[in-house]
């Protein structure tokens, strides 16, 4: 756990509870796991304390369900007394795989009925806990940031109806377009992203890789994610590129465009976001290996593979790419874990230490910059130390 030692002179807010929705319940289990280890190694004032009782547990979980009725109706109940506890809302909206029965038929929850289920939760705290914080890795409907034309603003609507329902803080993860916080400017806004854990992963399944100018190029696969690799590429201390997309003005078609150094016999990582279908993802890799690149990695936050596994099965067949990682922070599809080509970036002790931090009211400054992570991480690579993929 990143700077452990700021914690052991923090008090905690209150006592803290872990609220897992049933769309996050392996991730829930595995932070909750962390967060016993953590409250156990730190030297806290508090550990001791009768005045601190609950510090130390075994659970951090509350037990709490989300019931259906048979029209299809939902509520929330919390199964423990919530009063004056830290309680923090894990998430995930774009779990697919959750289903209820509505009229005698099978229904699956969307994002929006994860979203409900998540209104009714802090509906069912009914004012009684000290904090409310919200953990949504996917932001919903985080893509539909901004309006073009008679458009609904779905994001910026949910920032602002949480933080009147009372919630304190939300905690999300590479968010499309952080700028959005602005829609409930005075809620807690707090937005993670995971290149450590990208190159920890990377670097712990292939010990092949030479992190330098001459060998490795960081790509992003469009304009607008090119902040996020212009900062991978300079803590590696490599050069980028981007692609971006030319309208033909003669037809409808699109052509993509690379835009960077050469990557001529270099590896490329592209990092980006979200995967969906995949399809602009595949074809950029494919452009990558006919201008000749050694091997294409690519990173993305969320992999969601909406339309199924077969076009990535096809493209690995054909070389378009060589590894994909993408974290655990969303449901994937099982099969997913049996390719040859997924690796998984772990999210869940990172995610167990940005709730320890926030519990104790310390900067999130502790955990916010991994620069000095992956440099650390890359001196043992390069050292070729046993160790080097240890996630801090």
């Amino acid at each position: 756990m990143p700077n452990l030692h700021e914690l052991e002179a923090a008090i905690p807010v209150a006592p803290l509870k872990l609220v897992v929705m049933d769309s996050a319940v392996n991730l829930g289990e595995n932070v909750n796991n962390h967060l016993v280890g953590f409250r156990k190694s730190v030297k806290n004032i508090a550990k001791n304390n009768p005045a601190f009782e609950g510090y130390l547990s075994d659970n951090y979980i509350l037990d709490s369900t989300c019931y259906r009725f048979g029209s299809g109706e939902g509520k929330a109940l919390l199964s423990e007394s919530i009063r004056g506890k830290d309680l923090f809302i894990l998430t995930d909206v774009c779990n697919h795989s959750i289903s209820y029965k509505i009229n005698g038929y099978t229904n699956y929850k969307s994002p929006d009925d994860h979203y409900q289920d998540l209104k009714r939760v802090i509906a069912a705290a009914n004012g009684k806990a000290h904090r409310v914080n919200v953990i949504i890795p996917f932001l919903y409907e985080g893509r539909q940031h901004k309006r073009n034309g008679h458009e609904s603003l779905d994001c910026a609507q949910a920032i602002e109806e949480l933080s009147k329902m009372g919630v304190s803080n939300l905690i999300t993860f590479d968010a499309h377009d952080p700028s959005i916080q602005n829609a409930a400017p005075l809620c807690g806004f707090d937005n993670f992203t995971p290149p450590y854990q990208f190159i920890s992963a990377l670097l712990g399944a292939d010990d092949s890789l030479l992190i330098d100018r001459e060998h490795l190029v960081v790509v992003s696969p469009n304009e607008n994610a090119l902040d996020r690799a212009i900062y991978f590429a300079n803590v590696l201390e490599v050069n980028t590129g981007t692609f971006y997309d030319r309208f033909a003005s003669h037809s409808a078609s699109t052509t993509h465009e690379f835009l960077g150094d050469n990557v001529d016999g270099k590896d490329v990582i592209i990092i980006n976001d979200i995967i969906t279908t995949g399809k602009s993802m595949i074809e950029k890799a494919r452009k990558l290996k006919e201008m000749n690149a050694k091997r294409v990695f690519i990173c993305c936050t969320f992999g969601l593979f909406t339309e199924g596994l077969a076009r990535f099965d096809e493209a690995y067949e054909k070389c378009y790419f060589d590894r994909m990682i993408t974290t655990n922070l969303t449901y994937r599809i099982p099969e997913l874990k049996s390719r040859p080509y997924y690796i998984e970036a772990d999210m869940s002790k990172f995610l167990a230490s940005i709730i320890d931090f926030m519990n104790h009211d310390s900067s999130m400054a502790n955990v916010y910059t991994p620069t000095d992570k992956i440099h650390r991480i890359l001196a043992r690579y390069n050292n070729r130390e046993d160790d080097f993929a240890i996630n801090e």
